[in-house]
């Protein structure tokens, strides 16, 4: 602890957490440290919500794994307009509809849409890493999997777009979640049955923190798979699909077996 700065009884248990708690005290003020600490955060935070969305650069991250893809736009015109106007996000550009409508090649099973949302900064950083966590189990379900769309000025529900016009059974859309002063970074991943204009989000799934310090790329493409599976099988999404699959990850784990006494033990 600096010299002039008087300890909390709980710093300890700061390293089991990225919370901001015990920051001592200098006299009646924070210690310039924390300060200087807060003002970063907040900094990331906000620049995470402005910096420019490189999507070309993701649609061709994307495309590296063999996926086709395609660049949207949402009707919201601008960085400005994006934020002041939520109803825009959820809309496509007429351009956007348009390219849609062409590329549709009949009914898919999924849908991947990767959006910027409230951090561009997510979606540089984790968007082409999970997609590709997440190509073994849609390979192994043997679902046909529509183009990538990577859209700008994107909301949630422009998936719900999104999915109607490529006829998916499923949409899954990863997008940059509202930044905070510990996770500039967070992706979350929406998943949607049936996809239309005017679905709630109380007809969605949501797995969250999906960074290096929350929820890995594995765990979360196991989450994404279990929950795309369960709503193909049961025909629905939101408040009617449990989450079950941290249960369905511990079953899936193999235990050693335990020979019956008076056994041979095994011999490897």
């Amino acid at each position: 602890m600096p010299e002039g700065v008087t300890s909390d009884p709980w710093t300890a248990l700061r390293r089991h957490t990225p919370a901001r708690i015990a920051l001592g005290r200098t006299g009646s003020s924070l210690p310039t440290a924390e300060v200087l600490g807060f003002a970063l955060a907040h900094a990331q935070a906000r620049d995470a919500v402005h910096a420019p969305f490189e999507a070309e650069a993701t649609a061709a991250a994307i495309q590296a794994l063999g996926l086709e893809t395609l660049i949207v736009d949402s009707a919201a015109p601008d960085r400005a307009s994006y934020l002041r106007r939520p109803d825009l996000g959820r809309t496509l550009s007429e351009v956007g509809r348009a390219a849609l409508a062409a590329r549709s090649r009949g009914a898919c099973d999924l849908a991947i849409v990767v959006a910027d949302g409230l951090s561009s900064t997510a979606v540089h950083a984790h968007a082409a890493p999970l997609v590709e966590a997440l190509l073994p189990a849609v390979r192994e379900a043997g679902w046909r999997l529509g183009p990538v769309v990577v859209a700008r000025q994107a909301r949630v529900a422009l998936g719900d777009a999104v999915g109607e016009l490529l006829g998916a059974r499923l949409v899954i859309l990863l997008v940059g979640e509202r930044p905070g002063l510990s996770s500039p970074d967070s992706l979350g991943a929406y998943i949607t049955f049936s996809p239309r204009v005017g679905r709630t989000d109380a007809e969605r799934n949501c797995v969250s923190n999906i960074r290096s310090e929350g929820l890995g790329y594995e765990a979360a493409a196991f989450k994404l798979a279990w929950h795309a599976r369960e709503a193909l099988r049961l025909g629905l999404t939101g408040v009617g699909l449990k989450d079950e699959s941290d249960t369905a990850a511990l079953t899936a784990v193999t235990l050693p077996r335990i020979a019956p006494e008076g056994s041979p033990a095994p011999t490897g």
